[in-house]
């Protein structure tokens, strides 16, 4: 995953601005981080001293908060600016090794609280026209994300796992799959085989969810960039052009 994140960013060039939607935030109304130089926010715990000594001093970018907070209002969903946010681990982990010079301006996006998939689609659609300023838009979450798992390595989970990676990989580049199937398996995807057991809380799925809503109007099927083990665990990536 590391050499995977080194070599991505040569693939997406250099953009003029990076969105991370982070699966560490939570708010009640969509929130943008609007500070000119957000901290770091060390959001874990139990990890070595050298976890948080970790800097990341990319500058913020207050006017692309604005627009983008104007055109989630514009579309009636309730959002907010927030000043004082820092960037959480969400951002710095993977912006650190695609791009360690932090040359580029961030801006992070909760997601909701409700943890709806319909409306963090929507979320992604109302700001879709983002795109069209040179700006990377980072789903940071996980496409399996069972702690108890990671940890233990007396759970054989291989065939839960593979089961929903299956899932997940058809329902997002099946070009059998028509774009309201897609859409409609996405915002049901507990129905998907092992869904619970690969995701028992759903925040770290629902950055692609985001991801998908902004895509899926102008590039409906991403590629498989990553599919691979992180800590014996089958673990996806897609992007979208």
């Amino acid at each position: 995953m590391v050499s995977f994140l080194k070599e991505i960013a040569s693939e997406l060039g250099e953009p003029s601005a990076i969105l991370v939607i982070s699966a560490h935030w939570e708010e009640d109304q969509a929130t943008i981080t609007s500070g000119n130089h957000p901290e770091i926010i060390y959001d874990y715990y139990g990890f070595p001293a050298e976890a948080y000594e970790i800097q990341y001093a990319a500058a913020g970018h207050p006017e692309l908060a604005k627009d983008i907070f104007e055109l989630i209002a514009e579309n009636g969903i309730p959002a907010k600016l927030d000043d004082r946010r820092g960037f959480d681990h969400g951002l710095f982990v993977p912006l650190k090794l695609m791009y360690p010079q932090a040359q580029i301006p961030c801006i992070q996006l909760s997601l909701l609280k409700n943890l709806d998939p319909e409306k963090h689609i929507s979320l992604g659609k109302a700001i879709a026209s983002v795109r069209e300023k040179n700006v990377l838009i980072v789903g940071s979450g996980m496409s399996f994300h069972n702690l108890k798992t990671f940890f233990s390595s007396d759970i054989d989970c291989s065939k839960e796992n593979e089961e929903f990676d299956h899932w997940l990989i058809e329902t997002c580049t099946s070009t059998v799959i028509l774009s309201e199937e897609r859409e409609q398996r996405l915002i049901e995807w507990e129905k998907a085989p092992s869904a619970r057991f690969c995701h028992p809380t759903e925040e770290h799925l629902l950055p692609l969810h985001v991801c998908y809503g902004i895509a899926c109007a102008d590039t409906p099927i991403p590629k498989v960039v990553f599919n691979d083990e992180v800590m014996g665990r089958k673990v996806t990536g897609f992007l979208w052009y």
